[in-house]
């Protein structure tokens, strides 16, 4: 694979010898190539304006700006990263909120390595990745325990980007939605664009959120991805 084609990774954790046993595991691999580590939340946000990642492997605790302080500077400008928050500090239940703040993925460090490609993959192509335990707490909290978010009301979104905002769910890529509903991966973009003007979140993961909250689809309907 051509070093432009392969997904840039960059990984931010203060734990110098987590981030050189990553980094090493992740540059093995020919579909990837690690451009920027960092021990710290500040060194980060320095760095990312000249050497941007596809995708941000996140801690959440560390001493020189916090996993949660990247994600709130994250918030507030229009980059295409996805990240994937990898942490000891792990709770299902903050997945949501995890998800709400701008990460396309929450992960405990405890998951075996070879787990992470899948991820890696998943939230490349489609925007976001849940677990099978995270869709389970989904199902039974999610819903009733996160608050509603500020959008439009599901009536004023299109039958067409109802169909798109499904078809996410079902953690498809932008080419299988498109060959799924006879129109150009382009147009695809355009409706998930949309979607997420109208429904105020900040990525895919988010619109799944939108989509459970509204019973736009039911939090059962969404599709695991084999490991």
């Amino acid at each position: 694979m051509k070093e432009s084609e392969k997904i840039k990774i960059g990984i931010v954790d203060d734990d110098l010898l987590f981030v050189q046993l990553l980094k090493d595991y992740i540059d093995k691999d020919g579909r990837y190539q690690t451009i920027l580590t960092c021990t710290g939340g500040t060194a980060f946000l320095g760095e990312i304006e000249t050497n941007t990642p596809d995708i941000l492997i996140l801690d959440l605790r560390m001493t020189d700006g916090s996993g949660l302080d990247v994600l709130s500077a994250l918030s507030q400008t229009d980059t295409e990263m996805k990240i994937i928050v990898l942490s000891s500090f792990y709770r299902r239940s903050f997945m949501g909120q995890m998800l709400k703040m701008g990460a396309h993925a929450f992960l405990s460090k405890e998951i075996e390595l070879s787990e992470l490609p899948a991820v890696i993959n998943a939230v490349h192509e489609n925007g976001h990745y849940f677990s099978n335990d995270q869709v389970e707490v989904m199902r039974h909290q999610l819903s009733n325990k996160l608050p509603e978010f500020h959008a439009y009301s599901k009536d004023d979104l299109t039958e067409r980007e109802i169909d798109v905002l499904r078809l996410v769910c079902q953690q498809m890529s932008t080419k299988e939605i498109a060959d799924a509903l006879f129109i150009s991966p382009k147009t695809v973009e355009t409706h998930k664009t949309n979607l997420m003007i109208k429904t105020c979140v900040k990525n895919m993961a988010g619109l799944v959120i939108y989509a459970v909250q509204n019973r736009i689809i039911d939090a059962n309907e969404i599709v695991l991805l084999d490991k």
